[in-house]
C-alpha cells in the first residue's frame, strides 16, 4: 500500500557542509555551515526529529511550500472562466497551498546520490482537486551539493490535463550565526530590488508596485535587518521585486546576501524566480527547537523566492498559471562564504 510510505530523514555532506532532508515535505532539517575559523554551526531553525514538523509544531520550518505559495486572498480565483475555491488556513486567506500543503505530505525518494557532489531527488504527485487547485501536477525538488560550500535547490512541475497556478517556495529560517543564537536583527542584508509590492492589513499585495527609495524597505545597499524594522510593525513580511543583482548562467540572479558580523558567515542566494519574500520570523513564539533552542521572535529570517504572491488575481504581476505541455522550474542556490 503507498500508505506505508514513512518519514525519513536522509543526509547529504561533501566533507565541508553537512544537510539534513526529509522526505516529509522535502524539508531541510539541518544545514552545517563553517564560519571563518572552520567552527560549524547549524544555520537553520528546527526541531532535532521528525515528529515535530508532523504533528504541526512547526511553523513551515524548512519545507517546500505548495502547490501555491504565499496568500491567495479570500482563497479565490478564476482561471480560464472557472472559479476555484481554497481553504481558507489564514483567515481571510488561503496560506502556502492550502490545509495540507506539500509541505504536509510524504514525498516518494526517487534517486540519492552519495558521493563528491551528492543530491538527493524528491517527487510528489498532486491530484486534481487537491486543496482545490485544478489538475494533476507531477513535481519534483532536487537538493544537491555542487561545491564545497554551495547548496543548491531545482523545483519542477509539470501539470498533467489541466492548467493550474505554480508557485513554489523553499521555507528555511536562516540564522547563520547559528540557529540557538538569538535572534537576526544583527544580521546584515542586501536585497538587489529597486521594488516591492506593498500590502493590506492581510499581508496580501495590492497589486502596486513600489519604489523601495526613502522606505524602510530599502536595502539596496546593505543594512541592518533591525535598523528600522520598528516601522513596519511587526516586521517585514514583503515581497521583493528582483531587479538590480548581479546575473550568472541558467538564468541565475543575485536575490539577497545576508551576514552576520559575529561568525563572519555570509549567505549569497541565487533564483531564477522574480521575487522574493523577505520574512523576519514575526509570528515566531518560543517554538522550543533543536537542542532544547527556543526560538522566539525574529529568531530566524526566510528569504522565500517566488512568483508574487496572489499573483493568479493580479494580471499585472508575472503570471504564475502553467499549462499542460508546459514545465514549471524554479532554481536555487545557497551559496556560502566568510568575510
Amino acid at each position: 500500500m503507498a500508505e506505508e510510505k514513512k518519514a525519513e530523514i536522509f543526509e547529504l555532506t561533501n566533507g565541508k557542509i553537512t544537510a539534513k532532508i526529509s522526505n516529509w515535505g522535502a524539508t531541510i532539517l539541518s544545514l552545517l555551515v563553517p564560519d571563518s575559523k572552520g567552527n560549524l554551526a547549524d544555520v537553520v531553525l528546527g526541531f532535532d526529529s521528525i515528529e515535530p514538523y508532523i504533528q504541526g509544531a512547526a511553523p513551515y520550518f524548512g519545507c517546500i511550500v505548495g502547490r501555491v505559495a504565499n496568500r491567495i486572498k479570500d482563497g479565490k480565483f478564476t482561471l480560464d472562466g472557472v472559479e476555484y475555491s481554497l481553504p481558507i488556513n489564514k483567515p481571510p486567506n488561503s496560506l502556502h497551498g492550502g490545509r495540507k500543503g506539500f509541505d504536509k505530505v510524504i514525498w516518494e525518494v526517487v534517486e540519492f546520490n552519495r558521493g563528491e557532489t551528492p543530491s538527493i531527488t524528491f517527487k510528489y504527485h498532486s491530484k486534481d482537486g487537491e486543496e482545490g487547485y485544478p489538475g494533476d501536477v507531477s513535481v519534483t525538488a532536487t537538493y544537491s551539493i555542487p561545491s564545497p560550500t554551495t547548496l543548491k535547490l531545482v523545483m519542477e512541475a509539470v501539470p498533467e490535463n489541466k492548467p493550474t497556478p505554480m508557485n513554489l517556495a523553499q521555507h528555511t529560517y536562516w540564522n547563520i550565526a547559528g540557529h540557538n543564537s538569538g535572534n537576526i536583527l544583527d544580521h546584515s542584508i542586501q536585497i538587489f530590488a529597486r521594488h516591492f509590492t506593498p500590502v493590506d492589513e492581510y499581508t496580501v499585495p495590492t497589486g502596486e508596485i513600489k519604489p523601495v527609495n526613502n522606505t524602510p524597505f530599502d536595502f539596496t545597499t546593505e543594512n541592518k535587518i533591525g535598523s528600522r524594522i520598528q516601522e513596519v510593525g511587526l516586521g517585514y513580511d514583503h515581497n521583493y521585486v528582483l531587479d538590480c543583482g548581479e546575473q550568472k548562467g541558467g538564468g541565475l540572479k543575485l536575490a539577497a546576501k545576508l551576514k552576520d558580523p559575529s561568525s563572519s558567515r555570509v549567505l549569497s542566494l541565487w533564483t531564477t524566480a522574480p521575487g522574493v519574500q523577505f520574512y523576519t520570523g514575526n509570528y515566531v513564539n518560543g517554538v522550543v527547537g533543536k537542542g532544547g533552542a527556543v526560538y522566539g521572535k525574529h529568531a530566524g529570517v526566510c528569504l522565500e523566492t517566488q512568483g508574487f504572491p496572489n499573483a493568479i488575481n493580479q494580471a499585472k504581476f508575472p503570471s504564475v498559471v502553467v499549462r499542460p505541455g508546459e514545465k514549471y522550474e524554479h532554481v536555487m542556490v545557497y551559496e556560502f562564504s566568510v568575510e
